[in-house]
């Protein structure tokens, strides 16, 4: 039986392991977080803010109602106000993950009358966003973020 002595050797290999251990897991994560950050919403937060009341009240005073959901291969885009269904005059909407943007699509509608469509095939189950800019009628702009569960 071989008799173990502790020396400052030992000490120093595990301290410096045990540190190494640590500091590489915090790289590894702050990397990871930062590789998969899909960016800022505004460039300066203070020029947004500066219209932000104003840009608000014209998008409410619009009355929409916006729903969404995924039914087989299709995305169904509900937006209505007091009368009925609305067609705006441009839609654009991203289809993404909140987490990274290695998944966006931008989807193409066509209207049917009630709600706007688009086909996505593929749809991979979980938690989406869609990020949809559009212009109604008289030109007011309307932005929303809608959050969307595609069933497993």
């Amino acid at each position: 039986m071989t008799d173990f002595t502790l020396k400052g050797h030992h000490v120093a290999i595990g301290f410096v392991g045990a540190f190494s251990v640590i500091i590489g897991v915090n790289l590894f994560l702050a990397f990871s977080a930062v590789k998969t950050f899909p960016g800022l919403e505004v460039k300066n937060s203070y020029v947004a803010s500066q219209t932000f009341d104003v840009e608000r009240a014209a998008q409410e005073a619009l009355g929409w109602t916006i729903s969404a959901a995924v039914v087989g291969d299709v995305l169904r885009l509900s937006i209505e106000d007091a009368v009925g269904p609305v067609e705006p005059a441009s839609l654009a909407v991203t289809l993404g993950r909140a987490t990274h943007v290695r998944d966006d699509r931008e989807l193409s509608f066509k209207f049917d009358g009630t709600a706007h469509t688009a086909a996505v095939p593929d749809l991979e189950a979980g938690y989406w966003n869609l990020r949809m800019v559009s212009e109604a009628a008289d030109g007011t702009i309307y932005r929303q973020r809608i959050q969307l569960r595609v069933p497993g």
